[in-house]
């Protein structure tokens, strides 16, 4: 019997987002006089970790106040493994971040000794979504943990926005204060994976925002951060991760956080996110020097203005060009060796918020604060069409196409050997395509701004 192929389909201008197109056989025979995307599944790279989303007290708050019907919609559309994204990651913030209510702290000012830590905000909003969020995926969401800025008096600015630098002399006290966040985190039965160093250590943000050059960042995880999490028995629970910034910075940075003394032996990952260039090839420079660190993705959206209406793509709120702008970020950077993928906010209001600086984004699941209504961006389909088929333990194998430009597509086999195909189309055309999987193929067509996810059985 032929291996078959199943095809499910999102294409501009059809209501019906991931069409099952049925199924055929994988054949011997087919023609190769078009443009063909050639899969090998022998020729294995990276393992799969998984996909997910920030739980920021912004998104966390939006959930809070929903309606109890929108908040269990949302949740089965992000964690459910049946119908939903199957989101197994998240992320966090270490205080603040732009996209909480405001900027705070663990501790009162100048608690040195951090006698007044205490993380009950986080028990408000926070935690009870990742719980909720854990219970509809039916285990643990692995949460990466970041800071954005250190509390204001540990600063050479005194202040948590505006970037500024972490005083040496509270190098320790401030990872002994991110420790503690992740054992409060443990103590309430949330899953950690890893900490970041600092969310965009290159940043001067008008929010919460803390610089390091690449030699500081190192210091910071190897001398003290690492030192912490051996105290306390963490640091094989526990990964460092370093950058957590642009990947058009990543290679000339990690060279020089990855040269100090241990640390490639300490720092277990580069995070990274997609602002500002979306050469993918920068990930794997970076993966041939140090293929033992891993690389995630922690961070990309579709940045607002102002709430005006106008994105960083000059279209409006839900256009489809910013589900395309997810769906090549990602089959590029997973053909470059990405391991996982975070999103930004996991969901805001119809303003792209709340912020409190203004810096309004997209979220691929948006609330009508008023009406309770739940919106779908295009980003969320084009997400599904990648995390509801390739799953945790997948491995990447060899994907490639002919095609001049517009047709991006990736490939990966599951733990029990199905053969997942990614193939987007961002020409304003139909495009004549064959497909072929270890030699066996078919001819098809994929639509004008279409993705389509291939399933092979065998």
């Amino acid at each position: 019997m032929e291996p078959t192929i199943k095809m499910i389909q999102t294409v501009q201008g059809d209501d019906v987002k991931w069409r099952n197109l049925g199924e055929q056989e994988l054949r011997d025979y087919f023609s190769f006089r078009m443009d063909t995307v050639v899969v090998d599944s022998s020729q294995e790279f990276q393992t799969h970790l998984g996909f997910g989303g920030a739980f920021t007290e912004a998104a966390a708050y939006v959930m809070e106040n929903a309606s109890e019907e929108a908040r269990k919609e949302i949740l089965k559309a992000y964690f459910n493994k049946e119908i939903g994204l199957a989101y197994n990651l998240g992320r966090t913030s270490i205080n603040g971040c732009d996209f909480s209510l405001e900027p705070y702290t663990y501790v009162e000012d100048e608690d040195v000794e951090l006698k007044t830590f205490h993380m009950e905000r986080e028990d408000k909003y926070v935690v009870p979504f990742i719980k909720q969020a854990s219970e509809e995926a039916g285990e643990d969401i692995g949460i990466l943990c970041a800071p954005w800025s250190p509390p204001a008096f540990m600063k050479n600015n005194k202040d948590m926005n505006h970037g500024g630098r972490l005083l040496r002399k509270y190098y320790g006290t401030w990872a002994k204060y991110m420790v503690k966040y992740v054992k409060g985190m443990l103590d309430r039965g949330i899953n950690i994976l890893t900490i970041s160093v600092q969310n965009e250590p290159e940043a001067k943000q008008t929010w919460a925002s803390c610089k390091y050059d690449p030699t500081e960042e190192a210091m910071l995880a190897v001398d003290y951060m690492y030192e912490e999490l051996k105290k306390e028995g963490l640091e094989e629970k526990v990964k460092i991760v370093i950058l957590d910034h642009n990947r058009d910075i990543m290679f000339r940075r990690v060279r020089e956080t990855l040269a100090y003394k241990n640390a490639k032996d300490i720092i277990w990952g580069i995070a990274y996110h997609w602002y500002g260039s979306d050469k993918s090839e920068i990930l794997t420079m970076a993966h041939e020097i140090y293929p033992k660190q891993h690389l995630i993705f922690t961070e990309g959206c579709v940045e607002l203005v102002n709430n005006s209406g106008n994105t960083s793509s000059k279209a409006g709120i839900g256009a489809w060009k910013h589900g395309e702008i997810y769906g090549h970020n990602m089959i590029n950077d997973f053909n470059n060796y990405t391991e996982g993928w975070i999103d930004w906010n996991l969901v805001l209001d119809e303003k792209g918020g709340p912020n409190y600086v203004g810096n309004y984004c997209e979220a691929p699941i948006m609330l009508n604060t008023e009406t309770n209504e739940v919106i779908y961006n295009i980003s969320y389909y084009y997400i599904g069409h990648f995390s509801k088929y390739i799953k945790p333990g997948a491995k990447r194998i060899l994907c490639l196409n002919d095609s001049d430009k517009g047709i991006y597509s990736v490939a990966y086999k599951n733990p029990n050997g199905q053969i997942i195909v990614v193939v987007q189309n961002e020409l304003s055309k139909r495009h004549r395509l064959a497909v072929a999987v270890d030699g066996k193929g078919i001819n098809t067509e994929v639509p004008a701004h279409s993705i389509t996810t291939f399933i092979v059985d065998k």
